[in-house]
């Protein structure tokens, strides 16, 4: 085996895209919020609604989507077999599942949609724009579900180059058209303020859903072509989703708590926490482009029986992403002083967030070390093993942390203590878990 069979220059074809892929959606939240905080009427108002409308998104879209690790495990998998006739109608019956899905949420949020965001304190004019917003927007779901699983079908057969493509032209376009729409064109296109942000997504999403079905049927071998009888993969397929999706469901509880627990304290801790938060999001876009080469090429090996260079992949990605971690540290270290400057001249705000930031950067290796585990489990398509270390992390560890140290008093140091617990937990038990697995199968 060569030395050189996981290069620097191969490993970089697939994470650079992944990256590029990664990094596009928070640019594009920071642009619409741009976008929409300064149109000429209501901009508070406009920009609340679409950060509630468009947070709500985000969550049914990381719930929902849960069944692109499942693809694009399987998809690797048979790749590695050389056998992937065998599995040319599961993606299709998978993506028939995610659009009806998407339909339905669609559906059932929409009559909902005033109750929805009444839970989140809306009200007003801030709540007429959140439903005119999210019931434009949330035509999108269907052709998001069927966008992602294109992705990881691509993911699966080692190609994270189309993804990038598709993304960036989306990303693109939707920027365009957020000035087009929002602004307006004077004597041609009428400003349409909350409503054109959420038609400039929609029709983005329709773009890339065109785009992306054109690219399914000229550079794959897969088809959308409709088997009614279901496929002896299909069930395994849910069950990993079923099992990713309770996971999400625990990881989501740690952003919860953090959340209510830094608005608890006041109005300067949850915008600091929000400000570090942000960061951290855009550390993990960055490192998992590296740690994400784990879950593409590990199916692939998993499906060869070849764990010699399963375990000689996981070394050579756990040091790009250390590298990367590091250097991000680093690099915000030496910018220290000005990092909270360039989101808040608030004195008290800045003063909070430069308290406890350094625990951010300091953690960022252990992140890198967890995300790489995390992403080989992904690949390997051992969702059961993901679910239960990520219960463990939050119900063992995040959770009595927090709640421990909120009672002594350590206020926002208790949140960040609490999610150096959950990865440390994360990373230990996945970790111990993979020595064990290479243990039984390179003996």
């Amino acid at each position: 085996m060569s030395k050189n069979k996981f290069s620097f220059k191969y490993i970089n074809s697939i994470a650079v895209p992944a990256i590029v892929s990664g990094v596009i959606e928070p640019i594009l939240s920071l642009t619409d919020t741009a976008i929409v905080g300064n149109v000429s009427v209501n901009a508070t108002e406009a920009l609340a609604a679409v950060g509630i409308a468009g947070s709500f998104i985000a969550t049914l879209g990381w719930i929902f989507t849960q069944s692109k690790v499942a693809i694009a495990a399987l998809v690797a998998e048979y790749l590695g077999k050389k056998q992937l006739d065998k599995i040319i109608g599961l993606p299709a019956q998978m993506i028939g599942i995610n659009i009806i899905l998407g339909l339905l949420i669609y559906l059932i949020t929409y009559f909902l949609t005033i109750q929805i965001f009444k839970l989140y304190n809306a009200d007003g004019l801030v709540l007429n724009y959140t439903v005119s917003y999210y019931r434009i927007r949330a035509m999108g779901f269907p052709l998001l579900l069927f966008i992602v699983s294109v992705f990881s079908i691509f993911r699966g057969l080692q190609n994270t180059f189309w993804p990038m493509v598709i993304s960036a032209t989306g990303a693109i376009l939707n920027i365009v058209l957020d000035f087009v729409l929002v602004y307006g064109i004077d004597g041609l296109v009428p400003a349409l303020h909350v409503e054109g942000a959420a038609w400039a997504s929609l029709i983005a999403q329709l773009v890339m859903f065109v785009f992306a079905l054109v690219l399914l049927f000229v550079k794959t071998r897969f088809r959308l072509k409709i088997i009614w009888k279901v496929h002896p993969e299909l069930k395994r397929t849910i069950g990993i989703s079923l099992n990713m999706l309770i996971r999400t469901i625990a990881l989501n509880t740690s952003l919860v708590l953090s959340n209510a627990y830094a608005t608890k304290y006041g109005s300067n801790y949850i915008a600091a926490f929000t400000i570090a938060f942000q960061i951290w999001l855009f550390f993990a876009f960055f490192i998992d482009g590296y740690a994400s080469v784990s879950a593409i090429i590990a199916g692939k090996l998993k499906g060869e029986d070849n764990y010699k260079d399963l375990a000689l992949l996981v070394r050579t990605i756990t040091k790009y992403a250390l590298v990367v971690s590091v250097f991000l540290a680093i690099l915000f270290f030496i910018m220290y002083p000005f990092v909270g400057r360039v989101f808040t001249q608030n004195t008290e705000v800045i003063n909070t967030f430069e308290n406890f930031f350094w625990m951010v950067l300091v953690m960022q290796p252990l992140n890198a070390v967890a995300f790489v585990y995390d992403d080989v489990y992904k690949g390997m398509a051992q969702a059961a093993t993901l679910r239960n270390t990520q219960l463990i992390a939050t119900f063992v560890g995040f959770v009595p942390t927090l709640i421990i140290l909120d009672l002594l008093g350590f206020k926002i140091f208790a949140i960040w203590i609490a999610f150096l617990v959950w990865m440390l937990l994360r990373t230990l038990l996945l970790g111990m878990k993979f020595a064990k697995l290479l243990k039984l199968n390179l003996q």
